[in-house]
């Protein structure tokens, strides 16, 4: 019994370091690897690390900044169906800017904060990276090139991009904005967690409406009741095909919008029609 007790006990100690907590680590004091490239052996890491290069079309560096971005599950909890995120979505510099990022891990897992798109001669692979396993802080720098535009900033970790940790940059007016920002722009593809029953209600509705409107427009006995029922039918197939213009608005706000614009368009019809035959009579 004392020799089972004594592996027990001997296993629990030797197991323990695996399950305790890792604690907050300052990485400070990693190792220059050449190319902007920096890293240390306890999973902290900076890559296109840049402080004195001018981009081309920059006279002079603009502005010297410094923000701190925090990553972790906490920050997702504003954002339903979110799993993680940066406590800033949006953030917003001059070009030639200077720029240094001092990022922080609060989870027990590894996250990263990079932008992809910037000038290739000046970052290898277009790319400033930065990550950390585990909870602590690192610290890099970079210069903006000049211009605007619209970088996307993110996690690159399996899944943890697609489940919310990601925001945009912008520099100078920026050239849009991206989709599916949490707290910012609209998802593209929208969560749903509606049972069937919600969806035959949209149905049925559709199916009223296109009765309503063919009463209303054509009457019950007319010959351009085929060409309407045709353009109704080209109508809904191309709607996929507008999806930017009914992002952010909810599937009835677009059903709405569609039916609205057919009706629109059949009206113009039927009174161009209806003035031909007036000068054919005549």
């Amino acid at each position: 019994m004392f020799k089972q007790l004594s592996i027990a006990a001997l296993a629990l100690a030797l197991s323990a370091p695996v399950f305790a907590e890792k604690e907050f680590e300052d990485h400070n004091n990693m190792m220059d690897h050449g190319d902007g490239h920096l890293m240390d052996m306890t999973g902290g890491m900076v890559m296109g690390q840049n402080t004195d290069i001018l981009p081309g079309g920059c006279d002079r560096i603009a502005a010297t900044k410094e923000i701190t971005v925090h990553a972790g599950h906490k920050y997702a909890e504003k954002f339903p169906g979110r799993m993680f995120a940066f406590d800033v979505q949006e953030y917003q510099f001059e070009p030639c800017t200077k720029l240094t990022v001092n990022f922080v891990n609060d989870d027990d897992v590894r996250h990263q904060w990079m932008m992809h798109g910037l000038p290739r001669y000046l970052y290898p692979k277009g790319m400033f990276h930065m990550e950390l396993t585990g909870p602590g802080k690192i610290s890099g720098t970079l210069i903006f090139p000049p211009g605007d535009k619209t970088y996307l900033v993110h996690c690159d970790i399996a899944q943890h991009m697609e489940k919310g940790m990601k925001g945009q940059l912008k520099i100078g007016k920026g050239d849009g904005d991206l989709p599916s920002i949490p707290g910012v722009t609209a998802y593209v593809i929208q969560d749903d967690y509606s049972d069937s029953t919600a969806d035959k209600s949209i149905t049925d509705t559709v199916v009223a409406e296109i009765t309503e409107m063919k009463k209303q427009v054509i009457g019950n006995n007319s010959f351009f009741s085929g060409l309407t029922v045709i353009g109704l039918a080209i109508g809904l197939i191309l709607a996929p095909l507008l999806a930017r213009r009914f992002k952010g608005m909810t599937p009835t706000e677009v059903i709405t919008y569609i039916f609205d614009l057919v009706k629109q368009v059949v009206d113009v019809i039927v009174k161009v029609i209806s003035w031909l035959i007036g000068l054919v009579k005549k």
